[in-house]
């Protein structure tokens, strides 16, 4: 749909953003458990598929977790030659192939635009890990000059953002956000104010990751995180299930477009919905348990109603954090009935991490992408595996079966170790 006024909404505080230009998501693109492209993990997600399986990456025999989210059948072909991939980290190489398709479906052309306005700014939470244990092993059994020249450019967490940079030429603000997994949400919001604050025309945005690796998931299981049903990978990612018993570890990339309103129109873009709010808070509490009042949670949420100007009756749509731990899950419902009161029984709020798996630091950019799908299509995905509900989880989580409805905006929650919470306000278009 391109950009064109609404009847009705000149001088409408809750169609116009006070702080700035308004910000639409003009393209969008994934790499991900349930597919490689936009539209097959979108199509994925509609029918409730798994992306769970046993873990083929390395040798998980002695390991508690043998199961995980991978992304399979990944190619750099058309986007990178061989020589270029090898020296990129695989969290890398999926932010730089998530990004081509969110340029090439956004129909920017960057030989007509200013790439000094243009920037990247793309989270992770962890980084190289899979470079980090290879050079490791290198420098063990082979000594310190066999540590390749390019491990510390391939592994440092600002590489995602650099490279999709260089290989572009886009010479505006860059950078990476590293907030576990927040990061990819927070890269969402920060872009929403550089664009508004008139520092970019246009910010390529979202997160990255790849730590299915041995120490990742060794460690995981040390700190009794993961699910341990190996008989069942496909049901394990169980969100506000009262049979859930941690999360699954996964992998992939989930990129935007981001415009300002100007230069959308300039061009004629084609939109998907409008970032209209952007909230963070941190929880000051604990490393990895979040508040248990879920207070830092709601501080978010509550921010980017604000930043937005919605009407808590607006928003019809969540996408939640959603891990499927046992702690996480009921403090998430806890917040949303906090900040949305009676309203919070009327919402639909789904996991996709319960196909997906957790994504980590990317999680927050692949679950934007949804939700922006989401007010573009008017279709929710479900969350799978949730036969029986927790009794402390007693909302509309759109079990096991899509559905279809149109709202006129949603939200998009991230929550990481270390008390970081970010929450992303949405407007449909029309």
């Amino acid at each position: 749909m391109a950009l064109v006024d609404r009847p009705g909404t000149q001088g409408d505080e809750h169609e116009m953003s006070t702080n700035g230009s308004r910000v639409f998501v003009t393209g969008a693109g994934v790499v991900s458990p349930v597919g490689n492209t936009l539209e097959e993990c979108w199509r994925n997600l509609v029918e409730g598929v798994s992306g769970a399986g046993p873990i083929t990456r390395f040798d998980c025999t002695n390991f508690e977790t043998k199961f995980a989210c991978e992304v399979k059948d990944f190619s750099v072909d058309g986007v990178l030659d061989r020589k270029e991939a090898k020296r990129m980290d695989r969290f890398v190489q999926f932010a730089v192939v998530a990004s081509h398709e969110a340029l090439r479906n956004s129909g920017l052309d960057l030989e007509a635009t200013d790439r000094e306005r243009v920037g990247v700014i793309i989270g992770s939470g962890i980084g190289g890990m899979e470079t980090f244990e290879t050079q490791h092993t290198a420098l063990l059994e082979k000594g310190p000059g066999r540590v390749s020249p390019f491990f510390i450019p391939m592994m440092i967490s600002d590489m995602a953002a650099g490279q999709v940079s260089i290989l572009n030429g886009l010479k505006g603000p860059n950078f990476g956000t590293v907030s576990a997994c927040a990061s990819g949400a927070n890269a969402i919001g920060e872009a929403l104010r550089l664009l508004r604050a008139g520092d970019a025309d246009v910010i390529i945005a979202g997160g990255a990751e790849a730590t299915i690796s041995p120490m990742a998931v060794a460690g995981f299981n040390s700190a009794r995180a993961l699910s341990l049903r190996n008989d069942d990978p496909k049901r394990a990612s169980r969100p506000f299930d009262k049979d859930r018993d941690g999360f699954v570890i996964g992998e992939g990339a989930g990129i935007m477009v981001l415009e300002t309103e100007e230069h959308a129109r300039r061009r004629g873009a084609t939109l998907l919905c409008e970032l209209s709010g952007y909230g963070a808070s941190g929880d000051a509490y604990h490393m990895t348990a979040p508040c248990a009042d879920g207070g830092g949670a709601a501080r978010a949420m509550r921010r980017a109603l604000q930043d937005s100007g919605l009407a808590l009756d607006e928003v019809g749509y969540i996408n939640a954090h959603g891990t499927a731990t046992p702690a996480g899950d009921p403090i998430e419902v806890i917040a949303v009935k906090a900040v949305f009161g009676a309203h919070a029984h009327s919402v639909w709020m789904g996991s996709t991490k319960s196909m997906t798996g957790h994504l980590l630091g990317a999680a927050g950019g692949l679950e934007a992408v949804v939700t922006a799908l989401v007010l573009a299509r008017g279709v929710v995905p479900p969350t799978i595996n949730l036969d029986t509900p927790d009794d402390a989880c007693d909302l509309d989580f759109v079990a096991n079966q899509a559905r279809t409805r149109r709202f006129k905006a949603a939200m998009s929650n991230s929550f990481g170790f270390g008390g970081h919470n970010v929450s992303l306000a949405m407007r449909a278009i029309g």
